[in-house]
């Protein structure tokens, strides 16, 4: 065994064979690279292809690129995607709640990843060359950091989206609680009352009002309000609006009044809302003390005792 490890230890420092790896490494990317936008530009060019691409000419931008990338797609899109169907239920599970709910956000995220898997390292090797004095080992170890960015980077921009998503989602449900109630009480349904709220929060809080629409788009084409619900808490994944969600169903299911029930709830959130500002306020004493102690202080010593220094400096020079 030790024999073995100096072995490879000696093939390591060997810098001809450490260059002969880069090479092959680079050329095998170079080939898998050609391979993969040589299927791309060919369906992008398949009359096929272009004309059912063409479809979604009426769709936002955003819809016709993924539609696009999709179709290009559609040939490798079985090396590309996961195998297990939990997990592709789940990485769509929360691109839904990112807000990418067009069924071609699935190859299109996966896209992404095999494309900063291959193009991160060939930048970094090609660009190893400007850098003459840079060791062969040390630019496989930096592309092979590189790969490591390309297939956890799309990850972490994917939750980025979802907490400011969740964000925005959490922010607007105050008052759209508070105009449901108001709407409910008024007399209206709960079916009418939540088109309401969604067409007055459509400006200040664009995402919670788009999801209201869409509960309200599916009660009009015939699913149950309880199932449109549960579709809504599903979709934003919160805890507020899961328990708003179970209030309601839990309400037409006994037959109480949805109003006396949306102003209990209301209060208890308002009480929770206050709750939650309290816990931030207390923990800004913790959260200031770094910036105090790293920013403050030492500009607060300088002006205090920085002329005393500099007079006690010349003193001692002069003597």
């Amino acid at each position: 065994m030790e024999s073995f490890f100096d072995l490879l230890n000696s093939y390591l420092a060997n810098e001809v064979i450490l260059r002969r790896i880069l090479i092959s490494l680079t050329a095998i990317t170079i080939f898998i690279l050609g391979i993969g936008l040589s299927v791309v530009i060919m369906n992008l060019t398949s009359p096929l292809r272009r004309r059912l691409g063409s479809t979604a000419e009426a769709s936002p931008s955003k819809d016709r690129f993924m539609v696009r990338v999709s179709t290009a797609m559609g040939p490798i899109a079985s090396y590309v995607l996961p195998q297990k169907e939990s997990e592709r239920d789940n990485m769509t599970d929360k691109l839904i709640r990112a807000g990418f709910r067009s069924p071609q956000a699935l190859p299109v995220f996966y896209a992404s990843k095999i494309l900063l898997l291959v193009a991160l390292p060939m930048t970094v090797l090609i660009g190893s060359r400007w850098f003459p004095e840079l060791e062969t080992r040390f630019a496989l170890t930096y592309a092979m950091m590189a790969a490591g960015v390309g297939i956890l980077a799309p990850n972490y921009v994917l939750s980025k989206l979802l907490a400011r998503r969740a964000k925005a989602l959490r922010n607007g449900f105050p008052d759209a609680l508070d105009l449901l109630v108001v709407c409910v009480e008024a007399g209206l349904g709960l079916a009418a009352a939540i088109q309401r709220v969604a067409d007055e929060l459509c400006y200040s809080h664009p995402e919670l009002a788009f999801e209201l629409a869409i509960v309200n788009a599916e009660i009009r084409a015939g699913r149950s309000r309880e199932q449109a619900l549960r579709n809504l808490a599903a979709r934003t994944g919160l805890r507020d609006i899961k328990g708003l969600v179970g209030l309601l169903v839990q309400t037409m299911r006994f037959g109480t009044g949805v109003s006396d029930a949306l102003r209990v709830y209301s209060e208890e959130f308002r009480d929770t809302r206050m709750q939650r500002a309290e816990e931030q306020a207390a923990k800004m004493g913790t959260m200031l003390i770094f910036p105090l102690v790293l920013c403050m202080f030492p500009v607060f010593f300088i002006v205090a005792i920085g002329p005393a220094v500099i007079m006690i400096m010349a003193w001692m020079g002069s003597t």
